[in-house]
């Protein structure tokens, strides 16, 4: 058997990688693996172990033992659930005839960053593990399709807006942590303020625009930021009417994470009270993406929302 030569690989954050409405202008930079953080880079290192070892035909067992290891922790290793020693990466790709040095030290090289720890984890004291993941993903995201019913989209509350939803939910939470929380929320919504942005295209059951969270001030503030969030290039927002809320109901809140890099799969994310689902396998997307392409249709398009919220903030007055 040839070997497998490592240099072929090439993690796709080119044009073609990019689905036909996601071509960026000319003159926009795209993201690439280097903008990526550790939780990304882990599963792009951790599915190129997994293809080397696949194409040896060598079973989890056997790469396990290379590296003193079990055959579950291998499988771990390749979801990119866990970190990644230098050391054993080293052995793996000699174990799997990636001997030259032009072809392991890419690899290598991204083990390193994906040690690095991500800003987030500064925050692991008050963020679930489960969460943590989200935001390796959300950060890495060239778009996002967000189904949501509760309240205004995460990335588009303001301070005031997120602190009292934060609140309803962590109502022990004391004051400092409320504020921790925030500014994790305030720092997770740098990414659309980036050179290359990730798009995201938010269905909004109208119910949770005009949920009550906070006192006028803060809700006019939020219906505000809104528009001006609709009238940037990265910001789609379609407001689900009264009549087709039941629909909305029936699904609940979830999002849909899409990755340039042709490595990686779309994810959809399921936030649950104590724990969080990750789907992708194409069954799963195949389901969540009929429902976002079904809710597009019911919903109003995205042209009437800017009338929307102006409706929403006279009813303020």
């Amino acid at each position: 058997m040839q070997p497998i030569r490592a240099a072929q690989w090439r993690v796709g954050a080119d044009v073609d990688a990019l689905q036909p409405d996601e071509v960026p202008e000319a003159g926009r930079r795209v993201r690439g693996p280097a903008d990526s953080g550790p939780t990304v880079l882990r599963i792009l290192l951790g599915g190129q172990l997994r293809r080397l070892r696949e194409a040896r035909g060598i079973p989890p067992k056997d790469a396990g033992d290379a590296i003193r290891a079990s055959a579950s922790k291998i499988s771990r290793l390749e979801l990119g659930r866990v970190g990644f020693k230098k050391r054993d990466v080293a052995d793996l790709l000699t174990l799997y005839g990636v001997v030259a040095d032009e072809e392991r030290e890419p690899l290598l090289s991204l083990a390193e960053g994906a040690n690095k720890p991500g800003w987030w984890q500064r925050y692991n004291d008050i963020l679930p593990p489960w969460f943590e993941v989200y935001i390796g993903l959300e950060e890495a995201a060239s778009g996002l399709r967000v189904h949501e019913t509760r309240f205004v989209p995460d990335l588009l509350q303001t301070e005031d807006y997120a602190r009292a939803v934060l609140r309803l939910g962590h109502p022990t939470a004391t004051a400092a942590e409320i504020e921790r929380r925030v500014n994790v929320l305030m720092r997770r919504q740098g990414i659309l303020r980036r050179e290359a942005p990730p798009r995201l295209w938010a269905l909004v059951d109208e119910a949770a625009l005009r949920r009550p969270v906070a006192d006028v001030e803060v809700m006019r503030a939020q219906y505000d930021v809104l528009l001006d969030a609709i009238g940037t290039e990265s910001v789609s927002l379609q407001i689900v009417p009264p009549s087709r809320g039941a629909l909305v109901a029936m699904a609940g809140p979830f999002s849909l994470l899409r990755f340039a890099e042709r490595s990686l799969p779309d994810v959809v994310y399921i936030e649950q009270l104590t724990s969080a689902l990750y789907l992708d396998k194409d069954a799963d997307l195949a389901v969540y993406k009929r429902h976002l392409d079904r809710m597009s249709v019911n919903a109003a398009p995205p042209a009437a929302t800017g009338e929307l919220l102006v409706s929403l903030l006279d009813g303020l007055r």
